[in-house]
């Protein structure tokens, strides 16, 4: 029996940002384990970007997202599970559509809850597409 290729996967993440603060949940999942990361997931089928990140963000946050606009795009093959995966990441950075709104967790199986971290003070471990972005000096903060 023939053995089959991996097909890459295609996500949607969000920079949600609120002052200098990101919104960061620390995952439950096969990938990253205990590790911080950014609201987001895959993209499905006639999706655009801002339509899955805001899907998404509802999801796994329950918070209504605003204006989003496209930051940058990662290519990203992860070996380290027991079966290696291949993902292209789709980076927006968003608004919440009322900044009042508050973060529930709505999936404790997936994630041990949302909250607002300081760009200048992550917390640590940060997801390794996360982290490899930080180290190499990425913001996603708009230029003023």
């Amino acid at each position: 029996m023939e053995e089959t290729q991996p097909v890459p996967r295609v996500g949607v993440v969000l920079f949600v940002l609120k002052g200098k603060s990101v919104l960061l949940g620390r995952r439950r999942a096969s990938i990253g384990e205990s590790t911080f990361a950014l609201p987001g997931g895959h993209l499905e089928f006639g999706e655009s970007f801002e339509e899955c990140g805001a899907r998404e963000l509802m999801e796994e946050t329950g918070l209504e997202m605003g204006k989003a606009d496209f930051l940058t795009v990662t290519n990203k093959v992860f070996l380290e599970k027991s079966k290696p995966c291949h993902y292209v990441i789709i980076f927006l950075r968003a608004v919440l559509a009322d900044p009042n709104q508050v973060p529930q967790n709505p999936e404790p199986d997936k994630c041990d809850g949302w909250d607002w971290y300081d760009w200048d003070n992550l917390p640590q471990p940060l997801f390794s597409t996360l982290d490899e972005m930080v180290r190499s000096g990425f913001n996603p903060f708009p230029s003023t």
